[in-house]
């Protein structure tokens, strides 16, 4: 049975060799093995830290080992920045316990016979530094490393918001979101809900300004969670569901959801349009569908009909047939690192074709959309070529639709778009567009 500890550096070094889903591969490992609630938190709390402050963590490493840290066997390098991380970061785990703990999984992990001495004398030397000033060859460069984040998406942030702006969202992308609770209106309250909840030990706060809308925390294993079970919530950011809000769907109406697993905007719908008319919900993976199934009927939410299809390929029985169409397309993510930290370390060459595929989706889910209906563009990434980008190559090509505002609880009035950010409306980092065809 492993521990807490070993779970971390194994999930961590999986993540640095195969190109793992820190969270996918964690769950298993965590089953695997035999973890209690206890050491499930732990190991997800030392995974998830490492991978929010690794940038920051090499470069303290780096300061006091003798060897090159890309020179170091992956598993005694993920095995230092968990030491590391608990040494800087945590304080109430002892530092003898994480040092030695980090010796020993050396010790088992590694076949170099020096590797424990080397963890040791490395760690052991972090512990004597005095805090350094963190700074690199220029400000983009200490931001990179102070909020570890690449240089490339750094650059990318200042180009968008400013210096200062850029270091708030890095900030806000480092810190841990509250889970987000909608309520199914169809089967309680937000009160009675949050009472039951709190019954069951979970915090809850009522979000600040989106009626329906709960924050937790301490929820540990959610499914087990007997109003979980019932169907009385599903768990969606606030900016997914603005964003069907903004699309406006109607009881009786005829919507689709062309991308819809793990169903979140299908769930929101359907509850606005309580639980009258039809909704398709599409994906391309059966596994997904699987899930869409289980998420309707644990809502209760009768007239969702899950579908297995391509959003990009079109299908001509369903030309003209919908009044409103919604396409939350594949993104680069980038707007959901607080909740996914592993992503600010993709390769961004392959996100350079993520427009063309999301306008050839846009473009085929278009011819859906009946005379007078909507179509909702949205990710949840903040780069612009994936956002605005895509939208008004759209609008060129596409005379018969036009920008439609909406309004947003406490937000007010949009202009046919808007930009979620983590560190201006506490969401994660979402774009929406609002399309009517011309009737």
């Amino acid at each position: 049975m492993g521990s807490a500890r070993e779970t971390a550096v194994l999930t961590l070094a999986a993540c640095e060799r195969q190109g793992a889903w820190s969270d996918g591969y964690l769950k298993r490992a965590v089953r695997e093995n035999g973890l209690d609630r206890r050491d499930a938190a732990l190991a997800a709390r030392l995974c998830y830290g490492v991978l929010q402050n690794k940038l920051l963590l090499d470069w303290r490493l780096a300061r006091v080992c003798s060897m090159k840290l890309d020179k170091l066997d992956v598993r005694v390098l993920c095995g230092l920045r968990v030491g590391a991380y608990q040494l800087l970061f945590l304080d109430k785990i002892p530092p003898s316990a994480a040092v030695n703990e980090a010796v020993e999984l050396a010790k088992r992990h590694s076949r170099n016979p020096r590797a424990a001495g080397l963890v040791n004398g490395v760690l052991r030397a972090l512990l004597r530094e005095e805090e350094p000033e963190i700074r690199g060859g220029d400000a983009l460069e200490t931001l990179s490393i102070r909020y570890s984040h690449p240089r490339w998406l750094v650059e990318e942030f200042a180009g968008l918001l400013g210096m200062e702006g850029a270091e708030a969202l890095l900030e806000a992308d480092n810190r841990q979101p509250p889970t987000t609770a909608q309520v199914n209106t169809l089967k309680t309250t937000a009160e009675k809900l949050a009472g039951e909840l709190r019954e069951a030990g979970v915090e809850v706060e009522p979000h600040p300004w989106l009626a329906g809308c709960l924050l937790l925390t301490g929820t540990g294993d959610l499914e087990r969670l007997a109003p979980f079970q019932r169907g009385e919530f599903y768990v969606q950011d606030a900016a997914s569901r603005l964003a069907v809000l903004a699309a406006g769907p109607r009881p009786g109406q005829r919507v689709l959801d062309c991308c819809a697993a793990p169903g979140g905007k299908s769930f929101a719908a359907a509850i606005l349009m309580e639980n009258r008319g039809e909704l398709i919900s599409c994906d391309i993976h059966p596994h997904k569908i699987k899930l869409l199934e289980a998420g309707r009927d644990r809502l209760g939410l009768s007239m969702i009909a899950p579908a297995l299809q391509n959003a990009a390929r079109f299908r001509e029985d369903w030309a003209e047939g919908f009044d409103v169409v919604l396409t939350d397309v594949p993104c680069s993510g980038l707007g959901i690192i607080r909740k996914k930290p592993d992503i600010r370390y993709k390769d961004p060459g392959p996100l350079e074709g993520l427009p063309r595929v999301q306008r050839a989706i846009l473009d085929n889910c278009a011819r859906y959309v009946r005379p007078g209906g909507v179509l909702l563009y949205s990710t949840c990434t903040l780069l612009p070529r994936e956002n605005g980008g895509v939208v008004d190559g759209f609008l060129e090509e596409h005379r018969s639709f036009a920008p439609e505002p909406f309004a947003l609880p406490h937000l007010g009035e949009q202009p046919g778009r808007i930009t979620f950010w983590p560190h201006i409306h506490g969401t994660d980092g979402f774009f929406a567009a609002k399309l009517r065809r011309k009737g």
